[in-house]
C-alpha cells in the first residue's frame, strides 16, 4: 500500500470542517517561515494555538510546550520540524486527537503517512497550510501569489 496526497478538492474540505490548528516548531523570530504562516493564520477565523517548549510567546499569543498542554484538542497539527524529529511528532498528535496531521513544505515521509492514516488521521505533506487556505479563500492576492493575469507576457 502506498500512500495518496489527498486532491485539491479534499484539501479544500479538510480546510472547511478545521476549527483548531496546533503548530508545532511555531518560531517567535519572524525571519522563520513558521512566523510568516502564523501571522497569515493568525488573519483568519482558524483558532491558532502555538506549541515550542523554547518560547513563552508568539506574535502575543501564548506557546505551549507541547500539544499534550494544549487547553483544547486541535482538529489539525501544521508541523515546522526537522524530518527526523517526526515520528515523535506524529505521536505526539497521535495521542492529542487530532483529525489532520500537515506537514509543511520539504517533510514528506510516506512510511510516515501510512503510519498517520493506519492511526485514523488524515494526512497531507509537502504543502503550505498558508498558500492552501489562501487558494481557497481567495487570499492568495494578499501576498502577492496572485496578480490577476494569466500570462506569459509582462505588461
Amino acid at each position: 500500500m502506498t500512500w495518496t496526497p489527498p486532491s485539491a478538492q479534499e484539501r479544500q474540505a479538510i480546510l472547511r470542517k478545521t476549527k483548531t490548528v496546533a503548530m508545532v516548531g511555531a518560531s517567535p523570530n519572524p525571519a522563520r517561515a513558521s512566523n510568516f504562516v502564523a501571522t497569515y493564520l493568525l488573519s483568519t477565523d482558524l483558532e491558532l494555538y502555538f506549541v515550542n517548549p523554547n518560547a513563552s510567546e508568539i506574535l502575543g499569543h501564548p506557546v505551549y510546550p507541547s500539544l499534550d498542554a494544549l487547553p483544547v484538542t486541535p482538529d489539525l497539527v501544521d508541523v515546522f520540524r526537522r524530518p527526523e524529529d517526526l515520528p515523535e511528532v506524529l505521536d505526539a498528535t497521535i495521542a492529542s486527537g487530532a483529525s489532520t496531521f500537515w506537514l509543511q513544505f520539504g517533510l514528506y515521509d510516506e512510511a510516515l503517512a501510512e503510519r498517520a492514516e493506519a492511526a485514523g488521521l488524515t494526512v497531507v505533506m509537502d504543502r503550505c497550510l498558508k498558500v492552501e487556505h489562501a487558494r481557497f479563500h481567495g487570499g492568495l492576492h494578499l501576498a502577492g501569489f496572485d496578480t490577476g493575469v494569466i500570462s506569459s507576457r509582462r505588461r
